[in-house]
């Protein structure tokens, strides 16, 4: 089996996706990567759960997540946005299916804590001889990050944690975070490599700021295990693919390999 790239889709960015952004799941196929994707869907989940007059919460950035919501969270993540991105794919000439965690019992999850946070869960095992049977047949997986909990108990995911689950399940190299940004910038220059150390500098000098802390912080995360390059690329963007890499920019665990690619 060619590499595995896990591809985490924010929902934020979902409906700002390019054309380009699909062609290029496509390029990497063609070369030797094989991708996997994973999404969330908060906003259009905020859009239908205030249209249903159902409450929800956050509890410690985690959507507090009742029966109620929880039926709404799989409408939203296994049906529309799931669909959407696996129609787009399909379109693009890449063959995929469309998947929840409950689907084969790909992610076997457990309650982080009933009490404060209703039904979302952590991930406890993935079936990664399920996805690998799909990759083997050319298939790309779209997976929607609902977990699924002994007798039947279905769990509400975070998706960054879900795709980080699978990466480790599949012993992928490579993340992708695909956000509404090119990557991290230093003045008007996008930074093409950085080593972890070097972004805890920005974080600090403050070249780092806002909302891309968070997305720095959880790419940062990531890499462990057999995860040696994550990137974060803009969505968004009409190129993302030059001379067979992905344009944006590309954390590595050490300054070492930073040098390595210049």
């Amino acid at each position: 089996m060619n590499d595995v790239i896990v591809v985490k889709c924010g929902g934020s960015t979902l409906q700002q996706l390019s054309d380009q952004f699909f062609l290029s799941m496509k390029q990497l196929k063609e070369q030797t990567m094989t991708p996997v994707i994973v999404h969330g869907g908060g906003p259009e989940i905020n859009a239908l759960l205030e249209k249903l007059e159902v409450e929800s919460e956050f509890v410690n950035g985690l959507r507090k997540t009742t029966s109620e919501v929880l039926e709404v969270v799989e409408m939203v993540l296994t049906g529309k946005v799931n669909k959407f991105l696996v129609t787009k794919l399909q379109l693009a000439g890449v063959t995929s299916l469309g998947l929840s965690g409950c689907d084969g019992a790909l992610l076997k999850s457990v309650a982080i804590n009933q009490e404060e946070l209703g039904f979302v869960g952590e991930v406890i095992g993935v079936d990664d001889h399920f996805l690998e049977k799909l990759l083997s047949i050319n298939v790309v997986p779209v997976i929607a990050p609902v977990g699924l909990g002994d007798e039947g108990t279905h769990f509400n995911i975070n998706a960054d944690t879900a795709a980080a689950a699978i990466a480790d399940s599949l012993s992928a190299q490579k993340m992708v975070f695909v956000t509404d940004v090119d990557g991290i910038m230093k003045g008007n220059e996008l930074q093409k490599v950085v080593s972890v150390s070097e972004i805890e500098e920005m974080i600090d000098d403050g070249t780092i700021y806002g909302g891309m802390i968070p997305k720095v912080k959880g790419a940062i995360k990531c890499l462990q295990g057999n995860i040696e390059e994550v990137f974060i690329i803009n969505g968004k963007a009409d190129n993302l693919m030059c001379n067979g890499e992905l344009v944006g920019t590309k954390i590595v665990k050490t300054k070492e390999a930073v040098l390595s690619y210049e």
